[in-house]
């Protein structure tokens, strides 16, 4: 009689788990679905209905962001509950959707043309590179990694001259919240950046309490709900976290879209052809190559999941990127399918959503539907002003990052007009 041994434990921060952490997501999923992760002391959650379950109870909380996200953006939503939270969440809402959404769609719709519109002038001409009839285009650099920091600048009010300095907080905040290794340089650039961007911000906001701009911070400075507005501090900790929320999200799953079409040419042909299937292509990508991998909460009591026992105190780290792909919950999770019958499209923006890279529960995501209008307006952009969008000859994407993940550069050629 033989014995199966179940394999081990795969680590989070190892190089061969970083190159391609897929495959050592199934091996947590049915082998260790609630794992304790020496390195990291922390306990790796990777199942769907795990995952799911840990957003849903008070069991877990958020306030492991006292330590993880405090300490460079200050005290933000994220890591509020109760009274406080429903109160922030009742300022935050009607900027993000409905007709306060709406009022900044031609301002999403500007930012990513002129993008768009700049690769198109590089790449005009009947000779391009050497290449005759062809443009040529990094989307990363070009496109993607700008796109949603455009509008967030834009958004607030603040001078398009600085897009280029946000950009920069943008990348070294980043750097800081993939930075589960501690290298202290990182920390110490992200220490800079909270400072180089209070100083930036405060002033403005003091500026703005008394204004009637239309702008988003001008807006925040003024909303109240119950008599109740938001401090100057919390006004800045809104906006350093907008620069992750709304930044890095956006970039890296605009990336993963379009090279999840690029991958699948049949579906970029269908998807061209009925753009009604748009919020299928969003759905699926979120669900299928999501730009958040994991994200931590903290046990407020022992917790049971499947057969193992977290103690209180715990931080853990729910594998959103594991539990998307799991078997358990979807079929042939693997593949990218834009006409995915187990996903339900109508409620993937919500809170009803089942998938999780928006989070369930009380802190389902407020930017969800600013991410949809964004990723929207890039991908008919794209679809419309690149005609025979392909991958350069010989390139091959690749992805990169722990906490958030998607590729580095994507390197396309396309028809000009």
């Amino acid at each position: 009689m033989t014995s199966t041994v179940a394999p081990q434990a795969p680590d989070i921060l190892s190089a061969e788990y970083l190159a391609d952490p897929y495959p050592f997501h199934k091996v947590l999923r049915d082998s260790h679905p609630v794992t304790f992760h020496e390195a990291t002391q922390s306990w790796l959650i990777s199942r769907y209905a795990d995952v799911a379950a840990a957003f849903r109870t008070p069991a877990f909380s958020s306030r492991n962001y006292e330590w993880q996200l405090e300490p460079i953006h200050g005290r933000t939503i994220l890591q509020m509950e109760g009274k406080e939270h429903a109160t922030h969440r009742a300022l935050l809402n009607p900027f993000f959707r409905g007709k306060g959404l709406e009022a900044f769609l031609p301002v999403i719709t500007r930012d990513a043309a002129e993008l768009v519109d700049a690769v198109v002038a590089r790449a005009g001409g009947d000779l391009v590179d050497g290449f005759a009839g062809r443009g040529r285009a990094d989307l990363v650099a070009e496109f993607t990694t700008w796109f949603p920091i455009n509008v967030m600048v834009d958004m607030l009010g603040l001078p398009k001259s600085d897009h280029e300095r946000f950009h920069g907080w943008y990348h070294s905040i980043m750097a800081h919240l993939n930075n589960l290794a501690g290298d202290p340089a990182v920390t110490a650039r992200a220490d800079q950046t909270r400072e180089e961007l209070r100083d930036y911000v405060l002033p403005i906001i003091r500026e703005r309490r008394d204004g009637d701009g239309e702008d988003l911070l001008s807006r925040l400075c003024r909303a109240e709900v119950d008599g109740e507005r938001m401090s100057d501090e919390e006004i800045k900790a809104f906006v350093s976290l907008l620069l992750v929320a709304g930044g890095e999200t956006t970039d890296k799953a605009i990336a993963s879209m379009v090279r999840n079409l690029l991958d699948s040419p049949d579906q970029l042909a269908a998807v061209r052809a009925d753009r009604s299937l748009a919020d299928a292509v969003i759905a699926e990508t979120l669900r299928f190559s999501g730009p958040v991998h994991m994200i931590m909460r903290q046990t407020e009591e022992p917790v049971e999941l499947s057969g193992t026992t977290i103690p209180a105190g715990a931080t853990c780290i729910l594998m959103l990127a594991a539990a998307n792909r799991d078997e358990r919950h979807f079929e042939r999770p693997d593949e990218f399918d834009v006409r995915r019958p187990d996903l339900d499209v109508a409620k993937a923006f919500s809170g009803a959503a089942n998938h999780v890279q928006f989070v369930l529960g009380r802190h389902f995501c407020v930017g969800s539907l600013l991410a949809r209008s964004e990723m929207t307006v890039a991908l008919d952009l794209v679809l419309d002003r690149l005609p025979g969008l392909r991958y350069q000859e010989g390139f091959t994407p690749r992805e990169a990052g722990l906490y958030t993940r998607s590729v580095e550069s994507l390197l396309v050629e396309f028809d000009p007009a």
